[in-house]
């Protein structure tokens, strides 16, 4: 059988499946086979072909436990959480699912919503966190948020506030391990020079960016930069080394979510020094 013949043998199999039913769904709406089949297969051209990304670290990644993936933020457009979703899936001896917390806005969008809940991620609220991790499961989360991604250009690759530390205190709660993680490349992707704030405030989003070529192209502006990327993950940091009770101490949640920062932040560094030119070979 040609490689043509297996994959639309594979596809027809696949739609098959999905109208009689015949596909795994867990409680929080995660499907494996459409994630894997249909989803990523979207992106990987992107993660491959036109960001190049490459990783580093994956071995701190557990195989077959719970684990909280901590990573910093960036891009304009949050296409960095799709990339990682890619790299822990694709290159991970385990292939292992990502299971993203996400900000509200995207839940409260019908389609984007829809699709997240599909391929494994949930609301960035306390007991769905808990869960996941209880259950085993490695979970991402992007402490910097809005604040992160929406950065201007200017303050590239300069971690933002990590808030209360709600992450910190999950993993200390289930006692998984915390894995630093560093993204270098989403920066450059769409470079943040103005913000809409009017027009943002209007649609109801955070901000409205504004790049050396959006809006002024119009659509063709939202084609991203296609900079060269790193994924690095750093050795895990402890959580069974606390109570559970600990998760309660806002002194104890302070410190090791300054510790989890300052990790990121050396990563950062590190990997840009490793990457050089945002565009090889360009310049």
């Amino acid at each position: 059988m040609s490689d043509v013949d297996r994959r639309v043998a594979e596809l027809l199999a696949l739609l098959r499946r999905r109208v009689t039913g015949e596909y795994e769904v867990d409680e929080f709406g995660f499907d494996p086979e459409l994630t894997d089949k249909v989803l990523l297969e979207l992106i990987r051209p992107l993660y491959r072909d036109w960001f190049r990304v490459e990783t580093t670290g994956m071995e701190h990644v557990p195989a077959d436990s719970g684990a909280l993936v901590v990573a910093n933020h960036s891009g304009t457009i949050p296409l960095d959480g799709l990339m990682l979703q890619v790299a822990l899936h694709d290159h991970h001896p385990a292939r292992r699912a990502l299971r993203l917390l996400g900000a509200d806005l995207v839940y409260r969008l019908p389609l984007l919503g829809h699709l997240a809940r599909k391929s494994g991620h949930t609301l960035a609220c306390r007991e769905d966190a808990d869960r996941l991790l209880r259950k085993g499961e490695l979970v991402g989360v992007f402490p910097e948020g809005f604040k992160g991604v929406g950065k201007p250009f200017s303050e590239r690759y300069r971690l933002q506030r990590f808030g209360r530390g709600g992450f910190v205190a999950s993993a200390i709660r289930a006692q998984t391990p915390i894995v630093p993680c560093a993204i270098v490349g989403a920066e450059e992707i769409y470079p943040k020079i103005g913000d809409l704030r009017l027009l943002a405030r209007a649609l109801g989003l955070p901000y409205l960016p504004v790049t050396p070529l959006f809006p002024w192209l119009g659509p063709l502006g939202a084609v991203p930069l296609p900079s060269k990327w790193v994924i690095g993950f750093g050795e895990p940091v402890r959580t069974d080394e606390f109570d559970p009770a600990d998760a309660d101490d806002p002194m104890v949640v302070f410190h090791l979510t300054d510790q989890i920062r300052e990790i990121i932040q050396q990563q950062l560094n590190e990997l840009r020094l490793r990457r050089g030119h945002a565009f090889p070979p360009f310049f």
